[in-house]
């Protein structure tokens, strides 16, 4: 079994990167789908509403468990399910069934995404971790980045389809690495751990700073989710590139921004921790707000070099939360619930983010034009911004955050 600290986390921030390959090459592929089988722009923001509604409905279910049982075969047993469901996905021939396969994809990871930050985070001192979800987080945008790369160029040489099967055969490979990890909990000298109760999972929503975290989070993953499924399409649209050209410059500042943000983030609030408890939100919520000006100078530039130039700095600004945020729901939550927690996260900030962020953006986009219904993408992360300020008014309390 793989019990070294440093090991698990380059496996898991391997496989969070076939976990964002795998959701965005379906964004990189949207402008080839759309004519083959007939779709409105509704259509195509439903298939990824579809993923992010089950994938957020499915977390609990995994949480509760993963909280009981060894986590390391709920992590293998996501990672499979999402990378079958992914090829899936590639031999589908209608829309019901394409919606199907990118459904079942929302259960794997959902297994993986609940348990797979506090998996890493136990294994570290509770002042590196920011830094240490920081790298985790790091694989959001590369892996992101990869998937609108090599969708936008393996479906235009060998269409969309292929690259569906292309991209979800490593997955297979990662599922056995993951089911080689040794969980801590399971540990024959860990002390006996007592089982959470309901009452431990009511608690979540009593504790402001777990509240606060998944608002903003919400907040940010509307923004961040509906940017994810639409600016490729909007290059397309607005400067007439091709699907392959803006994969690769859409994915090339998303991993270059998001690379640095990442890191830039998770190193800044551990170093401003030594200061103010209110490092996380505080570093957070200046990013988010900072990161509007950007956004507005990308839609409005008015040519495809400017707006990537602009879209960068964004990036940077918003990705700087991956360590923060991930880092103040360990902190501030027992040890015995953290699947849940994670969980009952990734529940709240889909069913009120990104669950909902495409398919709107493409119904006014129906209704009026793509760039209209980008903008809905600033405003949230205005909300967001002034939901992490807003944290920092329970960070001094005695308590806050629990002692592992």
């Amino acid at each position: 079994m793989i019990a070294n600290p440093y090991c698990v986390l380059g496996i898991l921030f391997l496989v969070n990167l076939l976990n964002y390959v795998d959701r965005q090459v379906l964004y990189a592929v949207f402008p080839l789908i759309k004519p083959d089988l007939a779709l409105s722009d509704t259509q195509l923001g439903a298939l990824a509403s579809a993923f992010m509604l089950v994938y957020m409905c499915a977390a609990p279910f995994a949480g509760y468990h993963g909280d009981r049982s060894a986590r390391n075969r709920w992590l293998a047993g996501g990672v499979g399910v999402w990378s079958l469901a992914t090829v899936f996905a590639g031999l589908s021939k209608t829309f019901a069934q394409l919606l199907a396969a990118r459904s079942l994809v929302g259960i794997g990871e959902a297994c993986y995404g609940s348990i797979s930050p506090s998996f890493i985070a136990e294994r570290f001192h509770l002042v590196t971790r920011a830094r240490v979800l920081g790298f985790f987080s790091m694989a959001i945008p590369v892996g992101s980045a990869l998937g609108y790369v090599l969708g936008g160029q393996l479906g235009e040489r060998f269409g969309w389809r292929a690259a569906f099967f292309i991209v979800g055969v490593p997955g297979l490979l990662a599922a056995l690495l993951c089911s080689l990890l040794k969980d801590p909990r399971q540990d024959a000298s860990a002390p006996e751990r007592r089982l959470p109760t309901w009452s431990d999972y009511a608690a979540l929503f009593r504790n402001k700073i777990f509240v606060t975290d998944t608002l903003a989070g919400a907040a940010m993953t509307f923004a961040v989710g509906g940017l994810a499924a639409w600016m490729p399409s909007f290059f397309v649209r607005n400067w007439n590139v091709s699907v392959g050209e803006a994969g690769l410059w859409f994915g090339g500042v998303t991993v270059a921004a998001g690379t640095l943000g990442s890191l830039t983030g998770g190193w800044l609030g551990d170093w401003v921790l030594r200061y103010t408890k209110r490092s996380y939100f505080l570093v957070t919520g200046l990013g988010f707000l900072a990161s509007i000006p950007f956004g507005v100078a990308t839609l409005l530039s008015p040519d495809c070099r400017t707006a990537l130039a602009y879209l960068f700095v964004a990036e940077f600004l918003i990705f700087m939360n991956n360590g923060p945020l991930n880092a103040l729901l360990v902190d501030c939550t027992p040890l015995a619930i953290r699947s849940m927690a994670f969980a009952v996260n990734i529940f709240f900030i889909h069913a009120l983010g990104d669950a909902l962020s495409p398919t709107l953006i493409g119904y006014v986009s129906d209704l009026t034009t793509l760039k209209t219904g980008i903008f809905m993408t600033l405003a949230a992360m205005f909300l967001a911004g002034v939901f992490c300020l807003w944290g920092t008014r329970y960070m001094e309390a005695p308590g806050s955050i629990p002692v592992d």
